[in-house]
């Protein structure tokens, strides 16, 4: 049973930082891309940033210069630094593994999925 498990979320200032992690289960993580998706009330699930196997990343318009993915496959984890929050940050925050190795904005292209972590940003 493949799980990811969100942890770091909590309550920030605008300008705050936080650092989420996901710890994963899957064998196969270490060729898998991850990606970040948050999903804010009454809003769709939209991409925030991914990682592929080899590291090369991809980040959403919203968040470049502020977020930063990486990842430690010794420890089968990855991270999401968040930088400069702001209150439309706020949001519930997912990772998602991939069976591609590369890097993906695309939600379909996720196979798992952890539970989320919230993340709220005061002004």
């Amino acid at each position: 049973q493949v799980q990811l498990v969100e942890s770091g979320g909590g309550l920030v200032q605008a300008g705050g930082s936080l650092r989420l992690s996901c710890a994963a289960s899957l064998r196969t993580f270490s060729s898998s891309a991850v990606g970040w998706f948050r999903q804010a009330p009454g809003k769709e699930r939209e991409f925030v940033a991914a990682i592929g196997w080899s590291g090369g990343t991809t980040s959403a318009d919203s968040v470049k210069g502020r977020f930063t993915i990486s990842r430690d496959n010794a420890k089968n984890t990855v991270y999401l630094q968040m930088n400069s929050l702001k209150p439309e940050d706020t949001a519930v925050y997912y990772c998602a593994a991939s069976r591609s190795r590369y890097s993906t904005r695309l939600y379909s292209e996720y196979d798992y999925w952890g539970q989320g972590t919230q993340v709220t940003v005061s002004s």
